[in-house]
């Protein structure tokens, strides 16, 4: 848009978004004033844009930098940093009142950054809640092996609370100690122990959470429907979870860590080819078994609940050809397994909410059912050598294990049986500039239409975690308008294939005028003509 029809727009708009946000404001102190004296703690935790700490705030937790450009996004009327049940309801309220969206974050590593920004076609004002406060691991039980934990905490926190408690005791989620709890289970969650005791989602025994009409609700009253659907079914779609009650699984004292590294030109096109046949057959409590791949070499690693003397005979009858020996691995307890992979020392890392400076970042995903060829293998290095080895990274984990005993249909995360692995790709660049980002996207859209034969199929696989626009939009519902199951959506079914049905079911029954959305939420049934409030 030419500078000054931008400025135009801008000098049109900016009376109606100061109204929007005003509204919201009052209405959250009034609804407040009303009942209590905390009203004026309350406007505090409100920012608007014309705060001076609005910029500073909204970014404090944008992970992916590609979305750190204020100017350029479809930012939040308003954003609300809750600091308890309550004042999450208050803003479901008042937006439905003055007819403005809500959108949630947790952690920030929303791929797509759909937590905190919209473009959406419509462009809905909303409301961002920054669960940032929200952040409580407690009644941490070892001896019913249970916690509950808050949406905004971290895995990293979660994780630290865990190991106060016991070091015989952990929670299987993913690997990154920053991303925030709430998006993670929403999605499913895999991680370092999903071979062994299946998704974070999966171990979720309860939750606390506040549906379109502000009602706070928990498993008995939300029903076994809605409580299914929020364990993997995507976040911003059925309400706001606020928190989670969760199941911990016992690990041995000491486990093992390995981690060894091959050049390409030291056969390891041959070992990633070799790789694919025993991933997935492993037992289980060698709990996960990675390959990244980079322009120059792969990089295996992987954890064992065990000790080293087991570990070096199991690898020697499944997998020689790795010629995993006793100097590329490493006893230690779990927690501290969790640091190993973090390349850090102290378990106090893991109470940072960020860490290092990000680089912008754009993900894709796939499984795989039957292996690659080794041709395949060995194209995907060609690939990868058109970009640096820090710009461009395919990530593949094994299934099999646990994944592979839980039906598909028991959360909505499918991606069970019959996986040999998942692949996440990841482009990643610094800088700025419209055609650097071009080079990179086009970049892994080619990676991801070179292995488009051998990935599963009808429909192609996706991991919601892992978000995607490029598999489209929920438009028309994002919108407002008209929508019905039989039109198909091809994200829907990629991430959660026969899943999806059921999904859309729930979210008609629990939120028909489809006040939580976002471009990849779960659409209602017949939108209509339906407005918010309604």
């Amino acid at each position: 848009m030419p500078s000054v029809l931008l400025v135009l727009f801008l000098q049109l708009w900016a009376p109606t978004w100061a109204a929007g946000n005003q509204d919201f404001v009052q209405c959250v102190h009034d609804h407040y004033s009303s009942k209590t004296s905390t009203a004026p703690s309350i406007s505090k935790l409100i920012y608007t844009p014309g705060d001076a700490s609005y910029t500073s705030v909204l970014q404090s937790t944008i992970m992916n930098p590609r979305f750190n450009d204020t100017s350029t996004i479809h930012k939040p009327l308003a954003i609300f940093i809750p600091q308890f049940d309550s004042h999450v309801q208050a803003a479901v309220l008042c937006c439905r009142k003055h007819e403005l969206r809500l959108r949630i974050r947790s952690g920030g590593h929303d791929f797509e950054g759909l937590s905190y920004l919209s473009v959406s076609p419509s462009n809905d004002d909303f409301v961002m809640i920054d669960l940032t406060k929200l952040r409580a691991v407690h009644d941490v039980n070892p001896e019913t092996r249970t916690a509950w934990v808050q949406s905004g905490a971290t895995l990293g926190e979660l994780y630290y609370a865990i190991s106060q408690k016991s070091r015989v005791l952990a929670f299987p989620a993913g690997f990154w100690p920053t991303v925030g709890v709430g998006g993670h289970f929403s999605g499913g969650g895999s991680g370092a122990l999903s071979r062994k005791f299946g998704l974070a989602a999966d171990n979720v025994i309860d939750a606390r959470l506040i549906d379109a009409e502000g009602k706070v609700l928990d498993r008995a009253s939300m029903g076994e429907d809605l409580f299914w659907a929020i364990r993997g079914g995507g976040g911003n779609t059925f309400g706001v979870v606020t928190a989670w009650k969760i199941n911990l699984l016992p690990v041995p004292p000491s486990v093992t860590v390995f981690n060894l590294t091959r050049a390409v030109e030291e056969s390891a096109t041959e070992l990633v080819h070799r790789w694919q046949y025993a991933a997935d057959k492993l037992p289980e409590d060698v709990s996960s078994f990675l390959v990244s791949l980079s322009s120059k070499m792969a990089s295996f690693q992987g954890l064992y609940l065990g000790e080293i003397k087991t570990l070096l005979p199991l690898f020697e009858e499944k997998f020689p050809e790795l010629g995993l020996s006793e100097g590329d691995c490493s006893e230690m307890s779990w927690i501290d397994s969790v640091l190993y992979f973090l390349g850090s020392e102290s378990v106090e890392t893991l109470l940072r909410r960020t860490g290092e400076p990000a680089r912008k970042v754009k993900s894709k995903s796939d499984f795989v059912q039957e292996p690659l060829p080794e041709d395949a293998v060995d194209g995907i290095w060609r690939i990868l050598a058109e970009v640096g080895p820090e710009e461009g990274v395919l990530q593949l984990e094994a299934h099999g294990g646990k994944m592979s005993e839980v039906p598909e249909f028991s959360i909505p995360y499918p991606h069970r049986a019959g996986n040999v692995y998942m692949i996440q790709y990841y482009a990643y660049w610094d800088g700025n500039g419209v055609e650097t980002e071009e080079r990179h996207l086009d970049w892994i859209r080619r990676l991801e239409g070179y292995l488009a034969p051998f990935v599963s199929q009808g429909p192609r696989g996706a991991y919601v975690n892992a978000r995607d626009l490029d598999l489209g939009m929920n438009g028309d519902a994002a919108a407002g308008r008209a929508w019905s199951c039989e039109q198909g959506s091809d994200w829907g079914r990629r991430y959660y294939k026969g899943n999806f049905e059921r999904l859309v079911r729930v979210k008609t029954d629990v939120d028909p005028a489809n006040f939580f959305r976002n471009e990849q939420s779960i659409p209602p049934f017949f939108l209509g003509s339906r407005h918010v409030g309604e």
